[in-house]
């Protein structure tokens, strides 16, 4: 079964001034994404600034987030790392607080072979007994998940389920979705690529936009489900340039600019991600006020 099909929100991690973390404003966030029908919550991943956070901060966010959700819809902590053991840790600490899944991202900087990948992934697994999507982002972490060894993985490891694609590459999605004959849930990590990945078979998408849109997104992936492909389509299409523009700097600068713009006051970014160049601030404001989203 899966663990989610729908619009999974890869939520912002919000911060003080002083640079530690909101939780008085996470709890906000969690509220807002609950009310606009995000159908899963994905805390400490990319979105969520997981590699500038201590293991403290992670496993405090993780578990503040299970704690406030409280089973209305799944959480699944980003628990990834370069090294092994260090997802294994954080990965078990994660389930310790009531995690519906995992997301492991590919070792970054490290460029393991797909046999040092299977060792990698079955290793944290065997620690665990939480489903797993794995994360396969290669312009992240030079480091790129082949379709065979994803089916592999899902068809040796129990608890190994999906993968969370944002290679960019739909030929390779659909040779996966081919290998896989069902076996695999796919997810899109591109926003601009959800129909896309949802006509090849995928579960959903999990999304940047949904820090924004969330109902919006919610519904791409419920249109499309639901047999209602053209008006899913007409969405995808409708927030095409508001995705580029969340897109325009690394992810998540633009994002917390845009919830900024909106009033959330999510607060700023640790080094070394810095604040949005004025220019692509500007460009990303306009496509939001075109999109006819409520902005500062």
């Amino acid at each position: 079964m899966s663990i989610f099909e729908g619009a999974g929100v890869a939520l912002v991690t919000p911060m003080n001034e002083d640079g530690s973390v909101n939780y008085a404003k996470l709890e906000e966030l969690l509220e807002m994404q609950i009310a606009g029908n995000t159908d899963a919550i994905i805390i400490c991943g990319t979105t969520g600034e997981a590699s500038t956070l201590t293991d403290e901060e992670h496993l405090e966010c993780i578990r503040f987030t299970v704690e406030k959700v409280n089973h209305r819809i799944p959480v699944i902590a980003g628990t990834g790392s370069n090294c092994t053991e260090s997802a294994i840790f954080l990965s078990t600490e994660a389930e310790k607080v009531g995690v519906d899944g995992l997301l492991l991202v590919t070792p970054y900087y490290n460029k393991a072979t797909q046999n040092g990948l299977k060792k990698h992934y079955k290793a944290i697994a065997a620690s665990v007994k939480v489903p797993i999507i794995l994360y396969n982002v290669p312009s992240r972490t030079g480091t790129r998940l082949m379709p065979q060894t994803i089916v592999d993985l899902c068809k040796e490891v129990e608890n190994i389920v999906a993968v969370k694609d944002a290679t960019g590459d739909i030929s390779e999605v659909a040779e996966l979705a081919n290998l896989a004959g069902g076996c695999v849930d796919i997810y899109s990590g591109n926003d601009d690529q959800i129909v896309p990945i949802l006509s090849l078979g995928g579960k959903g998408v999990i999304s940047v936009l949904s820090n924004v849109l969330p109902q919006e997104t919610h519904d791409i992936v419920a249109e499309y489900l639901a047999g209602n492909v053209d008006k899913s389509r007409d969405l995808q299409i409708k927030y095409i340039p508001l995705i580029k523009a969340l897109f325009s700097e690394v992810n998540p600068i633009p994002v917390k600019r845009a919830m900024n713009f909106m009033g959330l006051e999510v607060g700023g970014l640790r080094l070394p991600l810095t604040e949005m160049e004025e220019a692509s601030a500007a460009k990303l404001l306009d496509e939001m006020k075109k999109a006819g989203m409520d902005v500062k």
